[in-house]
């Protein structure tokens, strides 16, 4: 069912409903988890398909770094057909199955963007949608994702060629016999890199500092499936380089400088071809851009290179534009709350989907999404926040985006185990807050200029050129 801004669908009370705000791999797990609980629920997406990152932010040639075992949800295994690492293509095809299979698709509305979400009188929430239309929800699970919100760096000077994003790439005529020059080294920046080099004139990758380069698989299987639930961080880190020793060699053979960071101290670099392009040639390697000039580039050695396109390979802004100050609990790439979800002071309002796991989402919603959901029946019987919940019993806030998924495996499987115990800790810690209730914000009419302007690519984030 799809509507746009001029179809106003008669939805009625909504007040015993959440609503779940995206459609992509982390929404539809959630919208799924909700429905086989029996839990009322509306699903948006502003979007004209599901799909999310996978319709909307892919190039053509994209390819999951993640394996297939541990990216498809456990209740609904991808194709026994699809390769190991499949396609954007079959990603998207699977996530369409998933919705039709779980009947997902009667409470999906698409082209519905939401322009300002705030909490009001008795524990509900307002939600505001870009063609004036206002509900009223019980609760709101914020499933947005973090790919969309494009990060540019700031330039000294200017270019005569084009500066795009990686995420405005789609397809290998774009690189087409182009001097490219490709800025980061992350999955993205090193997928680019890598079509650059076969298709294009020459291609040059700009990176602050040399990358770990994981490869996808080692002796035939991929490295995320050798990477077992009982080992210890410190021997995932032990097992991945021994296979980055004897897959690559050392950064120096290269011409990178070693790596100054730990693996896993950030989000992984999982490529096989930016190696095997540099030693062919195809690609090469250079620090970081120190200033533009016309068609040239000048970099922080000095050198200077001349090209026809810049892409940025730099990453995302964690944004949630249509929530008041109030809410804006983002430091950096991370989202204050507890359990990477409940917030202290607000029930009703979850953060999910934020962070950047180290291996597939699918089966890490499939662990999560029940547990949510018993967390959600929770709430219903009690006063307080789940987040204050999670706090006196001894929670830390997060203090990274990067997360290693065995260790959330445990968490959850804990979280399970003890869950009545943590039912039995709710109730007194409710009675010690009797008063409880969420503190009302302004409505969107009432919100300064400055505060309600949705943060835009456009207004906020284009390239200094």
């Amino acid at each position: 069912m799809k509507l746009n801004h001029n179809e106003t669908q008669q939805h009625g009370d909504t007040h015993h409903k959440h609503l779940i705000l995206g459609a992509g791999f982390v929404g539809l797990g959630m919208a799924q988890a909700l429905k086989e609980a029996g839990i009322p629920y509306d699903q948006i997406d502003a979007s004209d398909e599901i799909g999310g990152n996978w319709y909307h932010g892919v190039y053509e040639t994209a390819h999951i770094i993640s394996s297939r075992n541990i990216t498809q949800f456990e209740n609904f295994p991808m194709p026994a057909h699809y390769p190991d690492f499949p396609s954007a293509k079959n990603i998207l095809d699977y996530l369409h199955n998933f919705a039709d299979h779980f009947d997902l698709r009667p409470q999906i509305e698409l082209n519905r963007k939401v322009t300002y979400i705030r909490p009001m009188e008795n524990n509900f929430w307002e939600v505001t949608f870009a063609n004036g239309e206002q509900r009223v929800y019980k609760g709101v699970l914020l499933c947005n994702g973090h790919h969309w919100c494009k990060r540019f760096p700031e330039f000294e000077g200017s270019f005569n060629g084009d500066i795009i994003h990686s995420k405005d790439y789609k397809r290998p005529e774009e690189l087409k016999g182009k001097r490219v020059l490709v800025i980061g080294s992350g999955n993205s920046g090193c997928d680019v890199a890598a079509e650059s080099a076969r298709v294009g004139a020459k291609c040059v990758m700009s990176m602050r500092q040399s990358p770990w380069f994981i490869p996808k698989s080692f002796a035939g299987v991929p490295v995320v499936d050798l990477i077992k639930w009982w080992m210890p961080e410190w021997l995932q880190r032990l097992m991945v380089y021994g296979i980055i020793r004897l897959t690559f060699g050392t950064h120096q053979s290269y011409g990178l400088p070693e790596p100054q960071y730990r693996l896993f101290d950030r989000h992984p670099t999982l490529n096989n071809e930016v190696p095997y392009y540099i030693k062919h040639g195809r690609i090469t390697p250079k620090p970081a851009v120190r200033r533009l000039d016309g068609w040239a580039v000048e970099f922080e050695d000095g050198t200077r290179e001349e090209f026809d396109l810049i892409v940025c390979a730099t990453g995302f802004h964690l944004a949630y534009p249509f929530l008041p100050p109030e809410l804006q609990r983002i430091d950096g790439s991370v989202v204050k709350c507890y359990g990477q979800v409940f917030l202290e002071d607000y029930k009703g309002l979850y953060y999910i989907g934020w962070g950047q796991v180290r291996g597939g989402v699918g089966s890490l919603i499939s662990a999560f999404a029940p547990l949510f959901v018993r967390y959600l029946q929770l709430q219903d019987k009690i006063n307080v926040p789940i987040g204050l919940i999670l706090k006196e019993l001894g929670q830390k806030l997060p203090k990274t985006h990067l997360f290693d998924p065995h260790q959330i495996f445990i968490e959850l499987k804990l979280n399970k185990v003890f869950f009545d115990f943590v039912t039995r800790k709710a109730d007194r810690i409710d009675a010690k807050y009797p008063q409880f209730s969420n503190e009302p914000l302004s409505p969107l009419s009432s919100v300064k200029e400055t505060q309600d302007t949705p943060l835009t690519q456009e207004a906020v984030l284009t390239p200094s050129t």
